[in-house]
């Protein structure tokens, strides 16, 4: 896999624009959200209200010959380009997060597509899948790969993907931007994502970015340091954040009857 960092610095300096971050607190209204707003890519002693946006512009050049780009953060479509380094890729794995509740995964009908393609999910699921996941698996793509950490508590299977060396985390609805997955259906449990969080994502480093699988505000990137210092419900103490957790009352997502039967077989009946 050939460098291709110097070949797309628009693209990169397209994803690290600068962002007003605002608490992605699901049922809370806009105007409650407008109350806090940080500025991306700053460590946990930084005052992100001052804080300038160049480091973290620079941030995402780190990883030496990695291109990265969102496209639909609900799903990781890992992609392996050409060493002659000519404008294509060939797509290797598609890797769910967790099984949704909210709409139907892509992998499928993408598995129909593109030939060779190889879905994952973790075993702890319940979907299938070509690749079943476990704590410590890795996913190789190109010279890279990305390390399984297992984070349930929003479901059973949910997982956290972390980039070989660290830089960057795709967290599901496990932890989201100033907020996290919520823990009242599909095996959802407040402490079991407390401990997590704690123990599976905010002991990685600071300047970790942190890719969530959504965000209604239209946020799209953070950091484990900010999170850790900010996140308006993982800031509290287990026995509060339980309270909170349980406290939500939410409506029942409207499409979770059509959706976790279907994410159960890879989004199609017949793969």
């Amino acid at each position: 896999m050939c460098s291709v960092i110097n070949r797309v610095k628009p693209a990169q300096r397209a994803l690290a624009l600068t962002l007003r971050l605002r608490p992605n607190t699901e049922g809370s209204s806009y105007a409650a959200a407008e109350s806090r707003r940080f500025c991306p890519g700053v460590s946990a002693g930084v005052d992100p209200l001052s804080a300038t946006t160049r480091w973290y512009c620079s941030r995402m050049a780190l990883t030496e010959g990695l291109l990265f780009r969102q496209v639909d953060s609900t799903q990781g479509a890992l992609a392996r380009f050409p060493c002659s380094c000519r404008p294509y890729h060939t797509v290797v794995i598609n890797v769910n997060t967790h099984c949704h509740a909210d709409h139907i995964t892509s992998t499928g009908l993408m598995k129909k597509r593109l030939l060779g393609l190889k879905s994952a999910i973790s075993k702890f699921s319940g979907a299938s899948a070509d690749i079943l996941l476990l704590e410590g698996d890795k996913i190789n793509f190109g010279k890279h790969y990305l390390t399984v950490r297992e984070t349930p508590g929003h479901t059973d299977g949910c997982m956290t993907l972390v980039l070989g060396d660290q830089s960057m985390a795709f967290t599901g609805d496990a932890l989201l931007i100033r907020g996290c997955g919520r823990t009242d259906f599909q095996q959802g449990c407040p402490k079991k994502l407390f401990d997590s969080v704690h123990q599976k994502i905010f002991t990685l480093p600071d300047r970790c970015l942190v890719y969530p699988a959504h965000d209604y505000l239209g946020q799209t990137v953070s950091t484990v340091g900010e999170e850790r210092k900010f996140n308006p419900r993982l800031t509290k103490s287990l026995e509060e954040f339980v309270n909170i957790m349980n406290n939500l009352n939410l409506p029942k997502p409207k499409k979770i009857d059509i959706s976790v039967p279907a994410n159960l077989v890879c989004g199609v009946h017949e793969v």
